[in-house]
């Protein structure tokens, strides 16, 4: 089996990363056929955390973050073809990592998704509030 890289790719292609939403199964919860809003996603995140095989995009993660307090894991997407093979969790503890060891890492969980993170043991916050998007 191929070994999986992760790697801090702040120009992430908007290409590369549509694919892994598509091929994730997040797609539907993302803007993914508004390249231009994808763009905007992309250039605006403190941290983008890439997993590739063999050189190819297969999981991507998308923080929001001040490195000091508090980040946002606001995109966790693994290629549906490669879920089940801890990409996921190397993610979030490669997104952990770089975020340092003073800020907190918080997601909104897809429904379908909210397994894994019981799986991987990620505590649940229970008093958190948010105003969904308009648009």
């Amino acid at each position: 089996m191929a070994e999986i890289a992760y790697g801090i790719e702040p120009d992430l292609d908007v290409a590369e990363f549509r694919r892994v939403l598509v091929e994730s199964g997040l797609a539907p919860r993302r803007p993914a056929n508004d390249v231009s809003r994808l763009s905007r996603m992309l250039a605006a995140a403190d941290l983008v955390v890439t997993a590739r095989r063999d050189g190819v995009l297969v999981g991507v993660a998308r923080t929001l973050t001040d490195f000091s307090f508090c980040a946002y894991l606001s995109d966790l997407a693994v290629c549906a073809s490669v879920q089940g093979l801890g990409i996921g969790r190397g993610l979030i503890a490669a997104t952990r990592e770089a975020v340092g060891p003073q800020a907190s890492l918080l997601l909104t969980a897809a429904p379908d998704a909210i397994t894994f993170y019981e799986r991987i043991a990620m505590p649940r916050v229970p008093d958190a509030f948010r105003y969904d998007r308009e648009a």
